[in-house]
């Protein structure tokens, strides 16, 4: 069963997320905050493995609640909900470690999908966003400080290979065929990378390969 978590500052927002996902037999809403103060209560007290997370609310915003999550609650995954196809927000999200963002006029099996992607250990981007938002705010980046430096000689030849793949938007699949090599064999290559950066998923090595350096915004 995929536990999930709603933070949503309008309570009938929370009831129409609510609907549509505890209609799935693989899914339950365990609890709900109406407000980001709240978010990091509900996380230790419900024990979701994914919180959807308005990214605009009063008070304390979705990001900062995010950050607070992801940081003292390890196991739990945040998507990031929204209304705005805001390309500074989702940047921000991905980079305090948001495993997904999805706008809220995502139909019904939109949502459900984006919960078992990301419940899967997936990461997830809204079909409207695309690597445009790594790259743009990457280039304004190369300042910054990441949370979690990686030690990126710690990746071989191949892996290097892989996660420039991965910037560039491909899925396993695509690696593997453009690296002339098996599924299973891409898969691995990933877990070791995500491993080495540690960080979540693949949208955070992304992040890290961007600001890195390892991959140049617009090559």
């Amino acid at each position: 069963m995929i536990r999930v978590g709603l933070v949503d500052d309008q309570a009938m927002v929370r009831a129409g997320l609510k609907m549509i996902l505890d209609t799935e037999p693989d899914i339950e809403v365990c609890g709900e905050a109406s407000d980001g103060a709240h978010a990091l209560a509900l996380a230790r007290d419900a024990n979701p493995d994914i919180i959807l997370m308005d990214i605009r609310m009063p008070g304390v915003d979705g990001i900062t609640a995010a950050r607070e999550v992801l940081d003292q609650c390890p196991n739990v995954r945040v998507v990031i909900l929204t209304t705005f196809d805001d390309d500074e927000h989702v940047y921000e999200a991905l980079r305090v470690g948001a495993s997904g963002f999805l706008l809220k006029s995502a139909d019904g099996d939109t949502l459900v999908n984006a919960v078992r992607v990301v419940a899967s250990g997936e990461a997830l981007l809204a079909p409207e966003v695309t690597r445009r938002v790594i790259e743009q705010f990457a280039r304004g980046a190369s300042g910054m400080q990441p949370a979690v430096t990686p030690d990126l000689g710690d990746l071989s030849e191949r892996e290097v290979e892989v996660l420039r793949l991965m910037a560039r938007g491909y899925s396993n699949q695509e690696i593997a065929k453009e690296l002339f090599v098996s599924g299973t064999t891409v898969k691995t290559h990933v877990s070791h990378i995500l491993t080495k950066l540690g960080v979540r998923d693949r949208v955070q090595a992304v992040v890290e390969a961007y600001e890195s350096g390892i991959v140049v915004p617009g090559a």
